[in-house]
């Protein structure tokens, strides 16, 4: 006998091990099976699952089992990246912690040492978290990015991208972490709204040169005319003004026309040795914005450093790798005359020449950026040369702007990122990208939704060199070493470069690799290559990605990069990329708000299953997924639903024998819910193939809950609790049959309830997650659709109508059933029975040509309803009276509720104050009172016709 109720808690780990140990989840080793393989993104060594992976992996395992009882060789491959910052950070934070020494002070090899320790016993648990959700990957191949072959596959791929040209060594502006002293990605930098400033300076022009400045209106009109003798910057970051190497105007600045080309001084350091720089044109300032005119500090801006790099303008790095002001090289006299030298149109040195000349005065050496920037700001101000405004009492102060301005933030380290130009190695992403670009194009590889093919070919088209160098010690060190000379030997082994090297004494770089240079080989990496397996012959291209649109360019578009590259072929065929999961009320979560979702909270409280199909089943293409325990809770009951549903199967002996043939049954309603679960399997099937998770969960859940459970069991409880032996063992063995065909299409999203219901229903001994997938060709049936669908909606309809007259469970009342022909008068004559069981009335079917006159007295109102008209009867004139006072109270209640709720949105600072969300719940709720008014309007004038 089943248990009453399925336990998750008790069931899961006891299902999933059983699972694992039986070899479910690896490929099936038959060359006639379909090849089906997916990469899951691997997660950081350092990660916990979050809500976003919860949905990721989600999907991909309802892909994935779907696929496996399809027949298909299914690989779900897994594994983890070794993610250099993160893990780094967090080792170094756990030697503070313990109070060893530092990474610094223990050296490199023992600080590696310790982090593979840390590895071994701590490390991948994001793994352990995946197989509670019930994640099916084939873990006996479990990869990660930094083991023996996938090193392989990296070296491999610099050495040859090196030697054809599209990796090199450069001098280029990087995001640069102060914290950590490395350049980063832009995936992590999280740029803030912060509370800043923006100074406005003079820039005075070079000999007292003087010039007519004029401001004029749209029309044309002359708003302010005034000799100058500066030119007017504004600025959120005064510590960079040393490191100008120009002022820019836009050429149609007719304000700024008599000044291009003469020379300015930066108004900063020692007098005598202030610097001047050339006043230049170029598109990129906005004529509209501040003063027109902007400083050009190509070292320490990125826009900046696209106009130097187009106007030949030197590129002068002001800090060191903490961010504080340089302190190194020659004097600031030396360096100022080297710079004043350039700008009065000396030839522009090397960029090694130009990044030794530090143009920072004495006074601010070694300081702080932000302690320097305090002391410029104070300098400048103290000798007049801030631009000057009125406060309200008329006085003159400095003309200082408080605004919000966004400032980049590493996500890891919290501090502020600088732009900052320094060596890296970079591979040339604008070559690899065009046939990255064309096989989006003529459709190799296709976006779901498609809208997400624009967003790649936006950033493809406009690529910049990628940055592949990292200056942190865990991750795969850079092949490439260097003699005594500085000469570069790059090699697959150092063996291999003192070979090149003739032999000579080499020391290694030591920088380590951008952490998606690895997993940008990850779809063939991990299958062996650069070795020539079976598992590449068989499972690459892969067949689907499943991935967020926040890494479209980090790691997907590098994958079809490299994959296009050494593999001539596309990584994968479709590309899904899934929406955000918000909490209830449609905002991101944030720890900071205190709505984060923990999915690992919700598996031990509801059941993985609860979880899995609350996300699939809002997983819409481009809609983002609104999170809450309340709907989790209502998939969880569904659950429930479906174990109530197989006892009540087990309690009625529905059993299917060994030679069953669905096709040869004969009651309509095994006939009927033959039909319906075909119907569904296509549904689904569609839904899957199209990467429309939500519709296919949808169809699931409306076939079981709504079709199987609440209408086939009730119609066939007459038939199995009757005396016709043959229709009951029909309607048992179909019942039986349908149960199981329901396992199976709910398997891929809730695979544990279905799991124990598979082994608990039936006398077999084999597994649910290895089962054929449904085929239920053949079955669909029209006539019995349309008989049984007739007799659902006529219970329906006088379910609905009994509602909307305020009608209780106690108020028995006449039905009178009206045929519009012989068929359906005699359906409802075959169901009486049954219509009135589910219905709670009497009833009684009126034929073709019965005189309405017939009818009981005491008035009846009429109603249209699907081949046929209904006519109910209230048996007494108080019942009457009493269903027309209670609808009249709830009309009158729902007036009030109307004129509030209109009141309330009527007001404009509550809409324009009021949160969005708050907002869109209340017009959600005035258009439902609106609805209901209606439908309760409609039933009593319904009434007041009887």
């Amino acid at each position: 006998m089943m248990d009453k109720t399925f336990n998750p808690q008790d069931a899961e780990t006891r299902i999933y091990e059983a699972w694992e140990a039986s070899g479910a989840f690896q490929p099936v080793d038959d060359d006639n099976a379909e090849a089906f393989s997916i990469v899951i993104p691997p997660p950081n060594v350092t990660g916990r699952l979050h809500i976003g992976h919860a949905l990721n992996n989600t999907l991909q395992d309802v892909l994935v089992r779907y696929k496996r009882m399809l027949g298909c060789s299914v690989l779900w491959q897994p594994g983890t990246d070794h993610a250099g910052i993160a893990t780094q950070m967090v080792v170094e934070r756990q030697l503070a912690e313990e109070g060893q020494m530092s990474r610094r002070d223990m050296g490199r090899e023992a600080f590696i040492e310790r982090v593979w320790e840390w590895k071994a016993e701590s490390g991948g648990q994001i793994m352990t978290q995946l197989r509670r959700l019930g994640a099916s990957c084939d873990w006996s191949r479990e990869r990660f990015t930094l083991d023996e072959g996938l090193s392989k596959a990296v070296m491999k791929v610099f050495v040859q991208l090196y030697k054809e040209g599209l990796i090199y060594r450069g001098k280029r502006l990087v995001n640069w972490d102060p914290k950590f002293e490395t350049a980063i990605s832009d995936l992590e930098v999280e740029n803030l709204e912060v509370d800043g400033f923006m100074w406005h300076f003079k820039y005075p022009l070079a000999g007292g040169r003087t010039y007519t400045y004029v401001e004029k209106d749209e029309d044309g009109n002359v708003v302010l005319e005034e000799e100058r003798d500066y030119i007017s910057i504004a600025t959120t970051r005064p510590e960079t003004m040393l490191g100008d190497g120009a002022v820019a105007v836009h050429p149609d600045d007719e304000r700024y026309a008599p000044i291009v080309g003469a020379l300015c001084e930066i108004p900063v350091g020692p007098k005598e040795q202030r610097r001047l720089i050339p006043i230049i044109t170029d598109e990129y300032p906005d004529m509209n914005f501040g003063s027109g005119a902007v400083k050009i500090t190509g070292a320490h801006d990125f826009n900046d450093y696209e106009v130097a790099k187009r106007n030949n303008i030197p590129l002068y790095r002001l800090m060191d790798v903490q961010a504080a002001m340089r302190a190194d090289g020659p004097s600031y006299a030396e360096c100022a005359a080297q710079a004043q030298a350039i700008a009065k149109g000396a030839d522009l040195p090397s960029e090694a020449e130009v990044d030794a000349i530090n143009l920072v005065p004495e006074d601010y050496r070694g300081l702080d950026r932000f302690e320097a920037r305090k002391k410029i700001v104070a300098a400048i101000s103290e000798e007049g040369l801030a631009v000057m405004t009125e406060d309200e009492q008329g006085n003159a102060i400095p003309l200082v702007e408080k605004k919000k301005i966004q400032q980049p933030f590493g996500d890891r380290s919290g501090v502020v990122i600088e732009p900052m130009l320094t060596d890296q190695w970079f591979a040339d992403a604008a070559t690899l990208a065009k046939d990255a670009i064309a096989a989006v194009e003529d459709g190799r590889t296709t976006f779901h939704p498609k809208t997400w093919e624009k967003t790649y070919f936006e950033w493809m088209r406009n690529i910049q060199p990628w940055c592949v160098s990292r200056q942190l010690w865990w991750g795969h060190r850079i092949p490439a070493w260097y003699d005594a000379d500085g000469n570069v030997y790059v090699a697959e082994s150092e063996d291999d470069a003192k070979a090149q090297a003739g032999g000579k004494a080499l020391t290694q770089d030591e920088d380590v690799l951008d952490t998606w240079f690895s997993s940008a080989l990850w779809p063939f990496s991990t299958l062996g290559w650069p070795d020539d397996t079976k598992e590449v012959k068989r499972f690459y291209p892969t067949s689907v990605l499943i991935t967020a649109f926040d890494i479209i360019f980090f790691w997907v578009a590098r994958m079809m990069m490299q994959g296009l590259h050494f593999m001539d072929e596309i990584p994968f065929k479709d590309v899904y990329i899934h929406a955000l999961v918000r909490d209830e009320k449609g905002q991101k979560m944030s720890k900071s708000k205190g709505n984060v979702i923990d999915p690992l909270e919700i598996v031990e409280e509801y059941g993985a299953d609860a979880l899995r199909f609350t996300l699939a089943a809002q997983a819409g293409q481009g809609r983002d997924i609104r999170m809450s325990k309340e709907r989790v809770e209502g998939y969880r009951n569904f659950g429930t639903k479906l174990w109530n549903a197989a006892r009540f199967c087990e309690m009625n002996e529905c059993v299917t024998p060994a030679d069953f043939d669905p096709k040869s049954v004969t009651r309509t309603v095994n006939q009927w819910i033959l039909s319906e679960a075909a119907s569904t399997v296509k549904a689904i099937n569609a839904g899957l193939d199209g990467y429309r998770f939500n519709d296919a969960a949808a169809a699931a859940y409306r076939f079981v809950w709504n079709v199987f459970c609440d209408w086939h069991l009730e119609l066939a409880k007459p038939l199995l609790q009757g005396e016709d032996e043959a229709a009951k063992a029909e309607t048992r063995a179909t019942t039986a049959y349908v149960l199981d065909q329901a396992l199976k299409m709910l398997h891929p999203f809730m695979p544990f309830v279905t799991e124990e219901l598979w082994s608990q229903t039936g006398q077999r001994d084999t597994q649910l997650i290895t089962a054929s997938w449904p085929v239920l060709e053949g079955l669909d049936n029209a006539e019995a659709t349309a008989e049984i669908g007739w007799l659902i909606d006529l219970i329906t309809d006088i379910r609905r109508l009994r509602s909307e007259l305020g009608l209780e469970p106690k108020d028995r009342y006449m039905v009178n059933v009206l045929g519009h022909d012989d068929v359906t008068s005699s359906w409802a004559q075959n169901y009486r029975a049954i219509i009135c069981r589910l219905t709670g009335t009497h009833m009684s079917v009126l034929h073709p040509a019965q005189e309405l006159s017939e009818m009981a007295e005491g008035g009846s109102a009429e109603f249209p309803a699907s081949r046929c008209t209904i006519f109910i009867q209230l048996p007494s004139k108080e019942l009457f009276e009493s269903v027309k006072s209670s609808l009249q109270t709830k009309l009158k209640k729902l007036d009030g509720e109307i004129m509030r709720l209109e009141k309330k949105l009527g007001n404009e600072k509550f809409v324009a104050n009021a949160p969005a969300e708050v907002v869109a719940e209340q017009r959600e709720k005035l258009e439902d009172y609106a609805s209901q008014k209606t439908k309760m309007g409609e039933a009593l004038e319904r009434l007041q016709g009887m």
